[in-house]
Parts: structure tokens; C-alpha cells; sequence
């Protein structure tokens, strides 16, 4: 089932999905490294990372609402979707609230904050094999003329080799 939303051929969604995964999952590295150096510096950054990582799950949201809505009702990619879509809900709202707890004083984040961070982050990895699932075994998102040989999707008519 080829995505609703895409540029020059290719699903913005899977696009855009990075920057949260990578963003989100470097603050709790970052929260780890403070743990164990006890620099501080560490935790103002990963505060930085949980702001922008939200930001940019929320905007990786709408286009996979978007490419959602299209999926044939009473399918099982419609419910694994639908999972996919609520535990990423609430890894923003975990994040979010991580966040929030740090706002006063970001270098010393509260030991509440990071539990919420530390399972986001585990929310984050199963609705990151849940989006995986949907690509890789439901056809999600995946152009029905793909294929090892298939013609860049830059290509106006006949194979073209990149």
C-alpha cells in the first residue's frame, strides 16, 4: 500500500520518523552519561534533545495520521497502526512530561524526569518494531512496483541506475 504523503516519490513519514527516534533516544543516552561522569552539561543538552524531539514527533505525527487514514478498515495493519499511533502518544507525553519536570533547573533533572524519559524510551522501541511491522511485514508505505531492479522513483520512464 503506497503512503499518502510523499515527496519525490518516497513516504515523508519513515522520513521524518528519524529525527524523534534519534533525538529522543540521545537524551536518555546523555541522561546516562550524566549519571555516570556527573557532568551536568550532559543534562542541559538532553533537555535541548527531549524539546526538539517532541517538536519533531509531532510533526512526524501528522503525516503518519496521514498515511493511516488511508489503510482499509477491519485490517490488521489498521490496529497495528493504530498501537503504532497510541504508544507514540504516549512517548510524547512521557517526554513531554520529562521535560517539564526539568524546566527550573535542567543540569539537576529530578529523578521523576528521568524515569519518565527511561520509559519512553521503551515505549519508544516497541512502537518503533510496531512502525517496523507495518513497513517490512504489512506493505505499509511500500510503492507496489518495489523491487530489487525497480526504476528510481526519480525516474520519469524506464530504469535508471543511481
Amino acid at each position: 500500500m503506497e503512503s499518502r504523503a510523499q515527496i519525490a516519490g518516497h513516504a515523508i513519514h519513515p522520513m521524518l520518523v528519524v529525527f524523534p527516534l534519534g533525538l529522543l533516544g540521545m537524551s536518555v543516552v546523555f541522561d546516562v552519561i550524566t549519571m555516570v561522569t556527573h557532568n551536568c552539561a550532559f543534562s542541559v543538552a538532553a533537555s535541548y534533545m527531549i524539546a526538539a524531539g517532541a517538536a519533531a514527533g509531532l510533526l512526524a505525527a501528522v503525516f503518519g495520521w496521514i498515511d493511516w487514514s488511508a489503510i482499509p478498515a477491519n485490517t490488521r495493519a489498521k490496529r497495528v497502526g493504530l498501537w503504532h499511533a497510541i504508544g507514540n502518544v504516549a512517548v510524547i507525553v512521557l517526554f513531554t512530561g520529562s521535560f517539564l519536570m526539568r524546566w527550573n533547573n535542567p543540569a539537576e533533572p529530578p529523578t521523576a524526569a528521568l524515569i519518565f524519559s527511561f520509559v519512553g524510551a521503551a515505549v519508544m522501541m516497541i512502537t518503533g518494531w510496531l512502525g517496523g511491522e507495518l513497513v517490512e511485514r504489512l506493505g505499509v508505505s511500500v510503492d507496489p512496483n518495489a523491487g530489487l531492479n525497480a526504476p528510481s522513483s526519480l525516474a520519469d520512464s524506464g530504469p535508471h541506475d543511481l
